[in-house]
């Protein structure tokens, strides 16, 4: 069933010049995997390029609203990283272990990748550290999420977007 979804979403999305089978491989068993952490709907799916591998990016609300941000990897289908958002830079998880104001974490994250901020995202990182994510896309159309630690202004991932599912518009800018 959800094979028969994740592909029917492609199609709705416009995304025909992916190869359905090359999505399959990886993508069951990491929606199994992220399905067995936490009860919620999937709100975006994205494929990453990190660091030459490939990810599978999950976000997850809960019946709390609250969204989780699943890392798995595509070849193995297990979660390498789990994060959990918050809607503001005023949320106190966050607030307590930020430093670096939003428009310094994107002056940094601009510098070395150069382009549009298109959307940003409030983390709170298993450790319980703070980070922004921003995608920013750069004049050739590219897509890099760039995460920058809210305590030290250190940009800590950086991945490229392959494609995405779904579309979170409060987290536009």
């Amino acid at each position: 069933m959800k094979k028969i979804l994740i592909n029917s979403a492609i199609l709705l999305t416009g995304l025909t010049s992916i190869n359905a089978q090359a999505v399959d491989q990886g993508i069951e068993s990491c929606i199994a995997a992220v399905e067995k952490q936490k009860v919620g709907n999937i709100v975006t799916l994205e494929k990453l390029n990190v660091g030459g591998k490939p990810v599978y990016e999950i976000e997850v609300k809960d019946a709390n609203n609250f969204e989780w941000e699943y890392m798995c990897d595509a070849n193995t289908g297990k979660i390498i990283e789990t994060e959990s958002e918050v809607s503001s830079v005023n949320s106190l998880a966050f607030k307590s272990k930020m430093k670096v104001t939003e428009d310094d974490a994107a002056r940094t994250a601009l510098k070395k990748f150069p382009g549009i901020i298109k959307e940003v995202e409030y983390e709170i990182e298993e450790n319980g550290d703070a980070s922004y994510e921003f995608d920013i896309v750069n004049s050739k159309g590219v897509e890099t999420k760039v995460e920058v630690d809210a305590a030290t202004g250190k940009i800590i991932e950086v991945s490229i977007e392959e494609w995405e599912i779904g579309i979170e518009n409060d987290e536009r800018r």
